[in-house]
């Protein structure tokens, strides 16, 4: 069988992950990350980077593909798309609806585009994950003419990092992924639950756009939109208030000092009491979070932690699965808890293969 060589090019928001994936076969034959910060749409060192980094990874390696992880996808994009300047001004497009990804996606695809023209560019799309969402899952409560006007109703993103979830959970419980039935947490800089039942999305946190749903590094996740009408009536523009929301909430809203979890957990251990707010904020959401999508399952199976945050910091995990005692997570019986390293590069790598095969 031909295998195919996939660059894997994941712009975050805090990070961008490159990889050189070997398929089939899941092999990594090289990876490479650039942290941006928490913020990483404000960082203007990005193309210089990746220039750098394209031209280590590609370094006596020939490539067959690149492939990229695109947050929003909106109604268009429900497949992996062979990219040409039509889809992406398409996904430039869809930038205002997630400021803090899409714009970083599309800079990331022009420029390796322009770096490396002769090969197929594949953009694979995190809300894809979540075109099985059932119309109450998806819908809001909003007037029709709004719905119908703007477009409007839940996307869910993370689907890539949620696909590779499903599939390790079934390996590590035993079970066929579509007998499962789980709640994935992914938290890092951005943060979501979604309920997945046979492999399907039929609840997540997030919504028409990425700031809904959980606290996060910068953005608030879901407050009450009685807030943003009462300070809009005292002054607050639009672009204020975008900017409140997306770059200035959440950890570092709450902690008044940095949105990182590590920091903050270092911070609390030496008595930092709003460090020590700011992470129970934070476990208390991703509790509500997990509890509220576990009510989409006839049952649970396990709960999954995934994410940077997920993954690396016990002490969060522990808190949030105390949280979920009343759920039996942690009890006999209980719903198992599952560590999962996220590897959308994988999945990414693999959908980019079988599109350049098929172009």
């Amino acid at each position: 069988m031909t295998s195919t060589r996939v660059l894997v090019l994941n712009p975050g928001s805090s990070s961008l992950k490159a990889s050189v994936v070997v398929e089939p076969g899941d092999r990594t034959d090289a990876a490479r990350e650039i942290d941006w910060g928490v913020d990483g749409a404000r960082t203007d060192a990005r193309r210089a980077a990746l220039e750098q980094l394209i031209a280590e990874l590609r370094d006596g390696r020939e490539l067959d593909a690149v492939g990229y992880r695109v947050v929003h996808g909106g109604e268009r994009f429900r497949e992996p798309t062979l990219i040409d300047d039509a889809a992406v001004d398409a996904i430039a497009e869809l930038d205002e609806l997630a400021p803090l990804h899409n714009r970083v996606a599309v800079e990331t695809i022009r420029a390796a585009r322009r770096l490396l023209p002769e090969l197929p560019h594949v953009a694979c799309f995190d809300t894809s994950f979540h075109a099985t969402l059932p119309v109450e899952a998806y819908r809001y409560p909003l007037p029709g003419e709004w719905v119908e006007r703007f477009g409007i109703r839940r996307f869910g993103f993370h689907g890539l990092s949620v696909a590779w979830s499903i599939e390790r959970a079934a390996v590590l419980l035993g079970r066929d992924a579509g007998s499962l039935r789980l709640v994935v947490a992914h938290l890092g800089s951005g943060c979501s639950v979604t309920a997945v039942d046979g492999g399907r999305s039929v609840a997540t946190s997030m919504g028409f756009t990425p700031l809904e749903g959980l606290m996060m590094g910068t953005r608030s996740g879901s407050v009450d939109p009685g807030i943003l009408l009462h300070v809009g009536r005292h002054g607050v523009d639009v672009e204020a208030l975008a900017e409140g929301l997306e770059h200035r909430s959440g950890f570092l809203g709450a902690s008044g000092s940095t949105a990182g979890a590590r920091e903050l957990e270092r911070r609390a251990s030496q008595g930092d009491e709003a460090a020590r707010t700011a992470i129970a904020m934070f476990c208390r959401s991703a509790a509500a979070g997990i509890a509220a999508a576990a009510t989409a399952l006839e049952g649970c199976d396990g709960v999954v932690f995934t994410g940077g945050i997920g993954e690396h910091s016990q002490a969060i995990r522990d808190d949030v699965s105390r949280r979920l005692a009343v759920l039996g997570v942690g009890r006999q019986g209980g719903p198992d808890v599952l560590v999962i390293a996220a590897r959308e590069d994988l999945v990414i790598a693999r959908r980019t293969a079988d599109a350049a095969a098929a172009r």
